[in-house]
C-alpha cells in the first residue's frame, strides 16, 4: 500500500536543523497522522506521497513549506498586568491567546524585564529550515471516524474531550 489521501501513516522520524543539531524526533513507533488531513507540514506530507511501508528517506523542508517565515509584527511587548497573577511570567513559558482577528495561537515568552513582558506568537520553528530522517513504519486505511474527525486514532480508538 502507499501513502495517499485517507492513509493513517505510522513513522519514526528524527529532526534536526541545518546545523545539525536534534530539534525532535519519535523512534518508538508511536507518530501516526491522517494523510491529507493537514495534520502535518506541507512540505513533509507531500515528501511522503506514495511512500510504503518500509521506505526509509531524508527530507529537507524549507520554511514556506513547514512553519513559515518568522513574523515580527507577531513580536510584542505586553504589560505584566496582562498575565494571570496565580502564575510565575518567565521565559520559555507558552501559553494560549486570541490573536487579532480571532485565531487561536500559542505564544511564547521570550524576554521578561520588569513589568514589560515579550512574547511572540511566531511558531518555535518558523524561518527554519528543517531536515527529516522518515522511517515509514506502516500504512493502512483510514477509518469512516478517523476521516469524519479528520485526524488518525491510535491503538486504542480515540476520545474526545468535551
Amino acid at each position: 500500500m502507499q501513502i495517499s489521501k485517507n492513509s493513517v501513516v505510522t513513522l519514526n522520524y528524527t529532526l534536526k536543523n541545518d546545523q545539525g543539531e536534534t530539534l525532535d524526533q519519535s523512534q518508538d513507533g508511536s507518530f501516526l497522522y491522517l494523510h491529507g488531513a493537514g495534520g502535518i507540514i506541507p512540505g513533509l506530507e507531500g515528501q511522503l506521497e506514495g511512500k510504503s511501508a518500509g521506505d526509509s528517506f531524508s527530507a529537507h523542508i524549507e520554511p514556506a513549506e513547514a512553519y513559515g517565515e518568522r513574523d515580527d509584527s507577531m513580536v510584542q511587548v505586553v504589560p505584566r498586568d496582562m498575565f494571570d497573577k496565580e502564575h510565575p511570567i518567565e521565559e520559555g513559558i507558552q501559553f494560549h491567546a486570541e490573536s487579532p482577528d480571532g485565531d487561536m495561537l500559542t505564544v511564547t515568552v521570550t524576554k521578561v524585564d520588569g513589568d514589560d513582558i515579550t512574547v511572540d506568537g511566531n511558531h518555535p520553528l518558523a524561518g527554519i529550515a528543517l531536515n527529516f530522517d522518515i522511517n515509514i513504519v506502516d500504512i493502512r486505511a483510514a477509518s469512516e471516524e478517523e476521516i469524519a474527525h479528520g485526524h488518525a486514532h491510535g491503538p486504542d480508538g480515540h476520545h474526545h474531550d468535551h
